[in-house]
C-alpha cells in the first residue's frame, strides 16, 4: 500500500461560499488516493502578536499550528486583494511561522493556486505568497503555474464544477501529488 500523504489546505478568503473555497473542495475530490486535502481554518486566528504568544498562546494559535505541524504538506488557495494575498492568509502564515525557529510549515512541499474573477487571475498575490514561501523553507511547485482568471465562470448555479476547468485542476493535482511524494520528509 501506498503511503497517504495528508495535505493542509489554506484558503485565504473567509467566506464560505467563496470560489476560492470552492476550488479548494473541488480539488480535494480530484486528488489521487496518495493525496488527503483537510482545509484548515484560519478565521478564527487572532491577529499575530508576540507579546499574546509568550508563554501560553492563544488556544486558536496552538491548535492551527498542530494541525499544521501534523500535515505533511500544504497547499493554499487564494484570491489576490490589493495585489497580494488577503490579510487574514498572511496572519495564519504569521501564526504558523511563529515562534522563531519553531515554524510549522518547515520543508512541507507546496503548491499555489490563485483565482479571481479578474483577467488576471490573482497573479499578483500568487507571487508575493511564493516570496513568503521562500523564507518558510516551503519547496514550491512550479509547474503548472495556477493563476485563474474568470474564476466566477467555474461553477454552474448548482455549485458542480465546470467542464472547462476540471481538466486543468486535475492536471495541478496530479502534478502536485508527484511534487508532495518527491519532497516530503519520511
Amino acid at each position: 500500500m501506498s503511503k497517504v500523504y495528508n495535505v493542509a489546505v489554506l484558503v485565504g478568503s473567509l467566506r464560505k461560499a467563496s470560489i476560492n473555497r470552492k476550488l479548494a473542495e473541488a480539488l480535494a475530490q480530484l486528488a489521487p488516493p496518495s493525496l488527503k486535502l483537510q482545509i484548515v481554518e484560519i478565521g478564527d486566528l487572532p491577529l499575530y502578536n508576540e507579546d499574546i504568544d509568550a508563554g501560553s498562546p492563544p488556544a486558536a494559535y496552538s491548535a492551527f499550528r498542530d494541525q499544521l505541524k501534523a500535515a505533511d504538506a500544504v497547499l493554499f488557495v487564494t484570491p489576490e486583494y490589493n495585489r497580494s494575498v488577503p490579510g487574514a492568509l498572511k496572519n495564519a502564515i504569521d501564526v504558523g511561522s511563529r515562534p522563531y525557529g519553531q515554524s510549522a510549515f518547515g520543508s512541507k512541499p507546496g503548491a499555489v493556486l490563485s483565482a479571481s474573477p479578474g483577467a488576471i487571475g490573482g497573479f499578483g498575490a500568487n507571487h508575493h505568497l511564493r516570496q513568503s514561501l521562500v523564507f518558510l523553507d516551503i519547496p514550491v511547485l512550479q509547474q503548472p503555474e495556477a493563476y485563474l482568471g474568470g474564476a466566477g465562470n467555474f461553477f454552474d448555479d448548482g455549485g458542480k464544477l465546470n467542464d472547462g476547468i476540471k481538466g486543468f485542476l486535475q492536471k495541478f493535482i496530479d502534478a502536485y501529488a508527484a511534487w508532495v511524494e518527491q519532497h516530503a520528509k519520511g
